[in-house]
C-alpha cells in the first residue's frame, strides 16, 4: 500500500454491513492502486442496537487507531453511512478534508414514516421493536432507541469540507430531492444526479470518475 496524504474510509448504510457490495467494490478498486480503503462495522453492539450515536463512535475509534499522523480522511459514505460520513465530519472538522456521499440519507427520523407506514412507525414505538430487513437480508428486530436517537442528531449536516453527492433520479428509498435540498442548503456541495435506483449499481463509472476526481486518486 503506498502512503498518501490521506485516510481513507467507507460507511455503509442502513441493512447493510462492512462487507456491503459497493464498499468490496471501493476497496479493490483502490487497493489495485495501492489505496487502503477502511470499511468499518457500524452495527454495533448489535443490528438490533443500532444507533447513529454508536456508529459515530466506531468512527471515533477507527480515528484514534490509524490516524495518529495527523492525517485527513476522506470519507465515502451510501444511504445512512453518507448521512454519517457527513454528520461526523461536521463533529470533527479538522479530521475530515473531502466527502463523497452516495445517495445520502439526510433527516433519516422524518423519512421513516414513508419508508414503513405510519401504522408500523406507531407499533415500532408502542413495542419497543420493528422487524426490518438486515444486512443478511433477513428481517430482524430493530430497537426503538434508533429513531429516538437519530432525532438527537443535526438532519442536515453543515461541513467544511467540499462535498460531492451522487443520487440517482429514480431512487425510492432516498429521493433525489433530499440532495438537492442539502446542496442548495450549504456551499461547497455538488450534485451529480444519474439515472439510477438507491443502491447505484448501474453508476460505477460515475462514482469512480467523481472518486478519483475529488480525492485525487493516483495510479
Amino acid at each position: 500500500m503506498r502512503e498518501p496524504e490521506f485516510h481513507l474510509a467507507y460507511l455503509h448504510g442502513f441493512a447493510s454491513s462492512a462487507r456491503s457490495t459497493m464498499g468490496a467494490w471501493l476497496a479493490r478498486e483502490l487497493e489495485w492502486r495501492g489505496y487502503e480503503l477502511h470499511r468499518p462495522e457500524l452495527n454495533v453492539p448489535s443490528f438490533y442496537e443500532l444507533t447513529f450515536s454508536e456508529a459515530l463512535r466506531v468512527m471515533d475509534r477507527l480515528d484514534a487507531d490509524v490516524a495518529r499522523t495527523g492525517r485527513p480522511w476522506r470519507l465515502m459514505g451510501s444511504s445512512m453511512g453518507g448521512y454519517l460520513a457527513a454528520r461526523w465530519a461536521q463533529l470533527n472538522p479538522q479530521r475530515v478534508d473531502r466527502l463523497l456521499l452516495l445517495a445520502p440519507g439526510f433527516d433519516l427520523p422524518a423519512r421513516w414514516p414513508h419508508l414503513v407506514g405510519k401504522k408500523r412507525m406507531k407499533r415500532w414505538e408502542e413495542e419497543g421493536a420493528l422487524k426490518l430487513p438486515g444486512p443478511d437480508e433477513r428481517m430482524q428486530p430493530v430497537s426503538w432507541n434508533f429513531i429516538e436517537d437519530a432525532r438527537t442528531h443535526e438532519p442536515w449536516p453543515e461541513v467544511s469540507c467540499p462535498v460531492v453527492i451522487v443520487h440517482g433520479t429514480r431512487d425510492p428509498t432516498v429521493p433525489v430531492a433530499s440532495s438537492r435540498r442539502y446542496v442548495e442548503m450549504y456551499e461547497g456541495g455538488r450534485l451529480v444526479e444519474v439515472d439510477d435506483r438507491h443502491q447505484l449499481r448501474d453508476s460505477r463509472d460515475t462514482v469512480w470518475s467523481e472518486l478519483v476526481q475529488l480525492f485525487e486518486i493516483k495510479g
